[in-house]
């Protein structure tokens, strides 16, 4: 998609501009990114769409302008979408009355096809300026930029989504068409400025605070390059950019300071900006999702019944023991990288009928909620691993091996089986990578247990796109994690961790 393509497509929306009458002095702007399905408050007793919702209606009564954007993500990571796939979750965004959302990565989880039947219901106005979705189940819903007036002052609204290749599966965004951010965010804020005469630029942003790839655009990156945008609501990296901090304000190409802010994830916090129209001075807030707001979330009904048959189902998941952990875990940590790639060698070889099968590779991406101290349940586990993922072998050179650590160096490593040690150096090269002990051989064969998603060079794992597949399941990966703890706890075992660091940086 060229430049050329983009600003044509800028001009068929001129039409995309709301009015209001009321001579205003501000513009608070609401937002929240990557709530992932989180509808309930989560373990440490935050976030819920109820208390949400209370907070959004609450600013809102004291703010005759307001604005309500979410910055994408908004599904995957509970129950709810597991066994809802959506339902719940965009009828959600114009319940908690969201203006404007767009795309986030996890939104193209199960397919156009699925995303477009959901979100053709979605009145929120969809932003995307470097997608192209003609063709696709999705062409005709989403535009550009939107332009809101307030008095005598006209703000304009852009998204900004992530690049797909080596994130997104390609069967899930087939057809449609990517444009760098880095070459389209400030060329439609200057085309805003300049051509429509609007007076404030913000960029809506779905490419993280920090890269995920270390090759990727990032907000900051867009931001120092810039000279006309005014501000960034992000979202994807999951980062908390702290009002006030040295995070939240960067100076563009001008050396004018501009505020970037982000929420983390699950909807623990919500986000407001409060624009000066007169100055264009942004005070940035967030606010806390807490218990605090529940007396206000009480009076809700109508929606908390709508509520509760989905809720009902999950209960019926969440309640059902499987197994015992014997000591909580982080997601992200070493110790639940280790256990899930061990449960992969413990699994797979028997499932495959595939022999010798050397090691196992997972992505620490994939492991979504911590693991909990005492009783697991079906559904912990279901939101643990939520994704329509399958286990696959591949059988590789060890070129081809260390080409895929290297990517995973690049990133900090991922879920490696304990047959597999390996450190790497600050420049992301391999410096040492055995396996059972013995130096990988760039000519030698091996035999990798991993996924369809990392097989089919997700995250980036290009490396693995050109390997010979040994064997590929029929089924979700976690319906068989959640079959092997059940025969665990069948045989009066718990779970157990090991947090032995074995990819690491030196």
């Amino acid at each position: 998609m060229t430049i050329r393509n983009i600003l044509s497509r800028m001009l068929v929306c001129l039409m995309a501009v709301a009015a209001f009458p009321v001579v205003a002095e501000h513009l608070v702007i609401i937002a929240a990114n990557d709530t992932h399905s989180q509808i309930d408050p989560t373990a440490d007793n935050l976030s819920g769409v109820l208390r949400r919702r209370a907070i959004y209606d609450h600013i809102r009564s004291q703010n005759p302008n307001t604005v309500t954007v979410h910055a994408g993500d908004a599904v995957q990571g509970t129950v709810y979408f597991t066994l809802y796939n959506g339902e719940v979750e965009y009828a959600l965004l114009d319940s908690l009355g969201y203006d404007m959302v767009i795309l986030g990565n996890h939104e193209f989880d199960n397919g156009l096809e699925s995303l477009a039947e959901h979100y053709k219901n979605v009145k929120a106005t969809k932003l995307s300026v470097n997608y192209d979705m003609s063709g696709t189940p999705l062409e005709g819903m989403f535009t550009p930029y939107t332009i809101k007036r307030y008095g005598d002052r006209r703000v304009a609204f852009f998204g900004i989504n992530v690049e797909p290749a080596g994130l997104i599966s390609l069967a899930n965004y087939q057809g449609i068409t990517y444009a760098p951010s880095l070459e389209v965010a400030d060329a439609m804020a200057q085309f805003l400025k300049e051509k429509l005469k609007v007076d404030y630029a913000v960029m809506i942003s779905h490419i993280g605070y920090t890269s995920y790839d270390p090759g990727e655009t990032n907000d900051v990156d867009i931001i120092k390059a810039s000279r006309y945008i005014d501000l960034v609501v992000g979202g994807h990296s999951h980062t908390v950019v702290k009002p006030g901090s040295e995070m939240a304000t960067v100076n563009n190409a001008d050396g004018r300071p501009i505020t970037i802010g982000q929420n983390g994830k699950s909807g623990k916090y919500v986000a407001t900006y409060d624009l000066d129209l007169e100055t264009g001075q942004v005070v940035y807030n967030q606010i806390s999702v807490d218990s605090t707001w529940d007396n206000a979330a009480s009076r809700y009904t109508e929606l908390s019944q709508w509520l509760q048959p989905y809720r009902n189902g999950v209960d019926s998941l969440m309640n059902n023991p499987l197994c015992i952990s014997t000591q909580m875990k982080d997601n992200a940590s070493p110790a639940m990288q280790n256990w899930i790639s061990d449960v992969v060698m413990a699994i797979v070889p028997k499932l495959s009928g595939v022999n010798n099968i050397d090691l196992a590779i997972l992505n620490k991406g994939g492991i979504r909620v911590d693991m909990p101290e005492g009783t697991v349940t079906e559904g912990v586990m279901m939101s643990m691993f939520p994704f329509d993922n399958r286990f696959v072998v591949l059988e590789m050179t060890g070129k081809q091996l260390l080409d895929a650590l290297k990517v995973m160096a690049g990133r900090d490593g991922d879920a490696i089986s304990k047959e597999l040690k390996v450190t790497y150096n600050s420049k992301g090269d391999i410096t040492s990578a055995k396996v059972k002990g013995k130096k990988v051989d760039p000519k030698k064969t091996y035999r990798v247990a991993t996924i369809d998603y990392l097989a089919n060079g997700g995250d980036y794992m290009t490396p693995f796109i050109e390997t010979k597949r040994l064997f590929v399941d029929g089924q979700k990966y976690g319906n068989h994690v959640i079959n092997y703890l059940k025969q665990l706890n069948a045989q009066g075992k718990k779970i157990e961790f090991t947090d032995e660091v074995r990819m690491k940086k030196k």
